[in-house]
């Protein structure tokens, strides 16, 4: 397959620019909208709109107002050159925009108790449509407010003989390094919607609740890095409202909003949503922190991550009843070709001890095990991907304890790498072929080959793991590998350390190509200025 043209970076930067320039923007205060009086002016959408999840009959919608109202949704189905459908144009499902009648949906009310968000899940959706989408808050009133655009696709129903792509990264405003007006902001961003993706991935670290974004940063090599800010990104994140606001801070970059219009998303959460390396029960030592319990910030941190994604049925939230969190791990079915597996490798992790009990530590927990395992097992589609916010093989030291599930010993599994070697020898039991997976977490790119020819343990059938990220963050890396599962380092790049995002290549993300009927998988791994940096292509097994 011939890599994707490669976007000018000057012209990235030119409509990156535009808003991240605009240092007019509110510096306190910005990221959380008071509610809209009645009577006053209409309703805007502070933090744009998305979609995600998108499989083939299904899509959630989902945005923020500047005050109460209800959220609304037109969805008009448009022809292979771009254009609306007419009424009378198709006989296919009559009401579900394939007919050309536009969808008129209409969602919850948005409140403070979600921090203005709302969202729509729009279901029966015909496959392989493009929809052109419109959202819109209605105040008490009736009156309409700001209506924002964009588009999404939904995946293919059947065997088709168009590509599927995808993009895929992590670690998006850390170490410091948040909207730069001088480069353009995130414009990592902008070069994953210049290859126009069907989908994006984020694998987690969405934001560094733990890490405070203030006007300059240092860099290694002396240079000046300079933030918009506001009040809740400057300390760690310790309020539902701090946590809250690092997510309405990253939405005002020009160049996630865009994409974001555009490209449906499907995310998970890793550590730095709550702080940095943490496990449910640990107490911090931190000085930086008044909150030290862990699992109230991760309460704080997971609902406000959950009211800001575009996610379908992972919160339950009425009058009088609290927030109750659902499950993240969950299923995307993108059709005939590909089954997305979203894992949560944070709610039941385990201490972070050395690693080397004798007896099985968790990582993903026996219900998540089980559901994953299960999945694979009746899953139909060629390629199975396994979006993970923590690396297999990579290891990564949290002082004299492990992040990550290697322990760098090298031998037999011990600890969490015993959960996973149940979860590889299931895989290889019940015959499950196809499986990729994808991650990020380690502020470099990489790819890795794991085989039992080369591993400590060896029931297991042999499988690829790519590594991107970050797309906005400190560089870092390599890390070492652990030989437990064979892996061998097929690539990897990394920036220097703390390195940041200026120059765009210390920055990553991947993209894949499935070809038509699921002929091939090819993966890039490519820099924040589009430049592709490796290239691998898989072939079915059957």
């Amino acid at each position: 397959m011939d890599s994707f043209t490669a976007p000018n970076r000057r012209t990235l930067l030119r409509g990156a620019a535009a808003a991240a320039l605009a240092t007019t923007l509110p510096v306190a205060g910005a990221a959380s909208a008071a509610p809209a009086r009645p009577g006053s002016s209409r309703l805007t959408l502070p933090s744009g709109l998305q979609t995600g999840d998108v499989t083939s009959s299904s899509a959630v919608l989902w945005s923020r107002a500047s005050g109460e109202g209800r959220l609304h949704a037109v969805l008009h189905a448009l022809d292979a050159d771009g254009k609306r459908l007419t009424a009378g144009r198709s006989r296919r499902g009559k009401g579900t925009g394939a007919d050309g009648r536009p969808i008129s949906l209409r969602g919850p009310w948005a409140t403070a108790e979600t921090d203005f968000t709302a969202r729509i899940s729009a279901k029966q959706l015909p496959a392989g449509t493009t929809f052109e989408t419109e959202l819109f808050f209605e105040d008490e009133n009736g009156h309409r407010g700001e209506v924002g655009s964009g588009r999404f696709s939904t995946a293919p129903g059947h065997r088709s003989d168009g590509a599927q792509t995808f993009v895929w990264t992590a670690d998006t405003a850390g170490q410091g390094y948040g909207i730069n007006p001088d480069v353009g902001g995130m414009f990592g961003y902008e070069a994953m919607r210049a290859v126009a993706p069907d989908f994006f991935l984020h694998a987690g670290d969405t934001i560094y609740a733990d890490g405070p974004i203030a006007e300059t940063l240092e860099e290694p090599d002396g240079a000046i890095w300079r933030n918009l800010v506001t009040e809740e990104v400057s300390k760690v994140a310790e309020t539902l409202t701090e946590f809250r606001g690092r997510h309405s801070y990253n939405l005002l970059d020009d160049n996630i909003r865009a994409m974001y219009a555009e490209v449906p998303v499907i995310a998970t959460w890793d550590d730095h949503e709550t702080t940095n390396n943490w496990w449910a029960g640990e107490i911090l030592e931190d000085e930086k922190y008044t909150v030290r319990d862990v699992n109230t910030l991760a309460a704080r941190g997971r609902r406000a991550w959950q009211e800001y994604q575009p996610i379908a049925d992972v919160r339950a939230l009425s009058p009088g009843s609290g927030f109750e969190p659902e499950r993240i791990y969950r299923l995307i079915e993108r059709g005939p070709d590909l089954d997305v597996f979203v894992l949560d490798m944070r709610t039941d992790k385990s201490e972070n001890t050395d690693g080397r009990e004798q007896h099985e530590t968790s990582m993903l927990g026996e219900e998540q095990l089980q559901w994953l395992l299960k999945g694979l097992r009746r899953s139909q589609a060629t390629w199975k991907v396994i979006l993970a916010d923590l690396p297999l093989g990579i290891v990564v030291p949290d002082g004299e304890g492990q992040e990550s599930i290697a322990n760098a010993e090298n031998g037999a599994p011990l600890g969490r790498e015993l959960e996973l070697a149940r979860l590889l020898s299931g895989i290889k039991t019940q015959k499950t072929k196809n499986i990729v997976f994808l991650t990020g977490d380690v502020h470099y790119c990489a790819a890795h080959h794991y085989s039992p020819e080369r591993a400590a343990f060896t029931d297991f059938d042999p499988f690829w793991e790519f590594v991107a990220g970050p797309i906005n963050s400190g560089s870092f890396g390599p890390n070492e590998m652990d030989g437990t599962f064979g892996p061998e380092v097929d690539f990897q790049k990394a920036g220097p350390a703390m390195g940041s995002p200026r120059d765009g290549k210390g920055q990553f993300f991947g993209r894949v190509e499935i070809a038509p009927q699921g002929e091939s998988f090819t993966v890039e791994l490519i820099d924040a200025n589009g430049d592709v940096q490796y290239t691998r292509t898989l072939t079915p097994e059957s």
